[in-house]
């Protein structure tokens, strides 16, 4: 895997919002209706969708629309990619095994 340093310091930026975080936990749980995730921060409806905005074109949350709202949920594959793509980074040559790994 080639490791593409510009597309991973915006995802990284991505990252570093505190609130996007916890997003992205709350999603690790399964899908969310966007009113849900709203109601945790108590935020605006545009405040929302600038975040989400900046998550799903990362490609960390995929997003659909049922009625009037919106849904979203953990891109799972894309997840993982950043997971690996931080082990590389970060885990010295020898250990490479473990992050390569594609254990569930």
């Amino acid at each position: 895997m080639s490791m593409d340093y510009i597309q991973y310091s915006k995802i990284f930026k991505v990252f570093s919002d505190p609130k996007r975080l916890k997003i992205i936990d709350m999603l690790s749980n399964g899908e969310l209706c966007a009113c849900k995730i709203q109601e945790e921060f108590n935020i605006t409806q545009p405040t929302l969708s600038h975040d989400m905005k900046l998550l799903c074109d990362a490609g960390i949350v995929n997003s659909r629309k049922e009625g009037k709202w919106m849904h979203y949920s953990l891109n799972l594959e894309k997840m993982n990619e950043i997971y690996k793509s931080i082990g590389k980074l970060m885990i010295p040559d020898d250990f490479q095994k473990i992050v390569d790994c594609d254990c569930k």
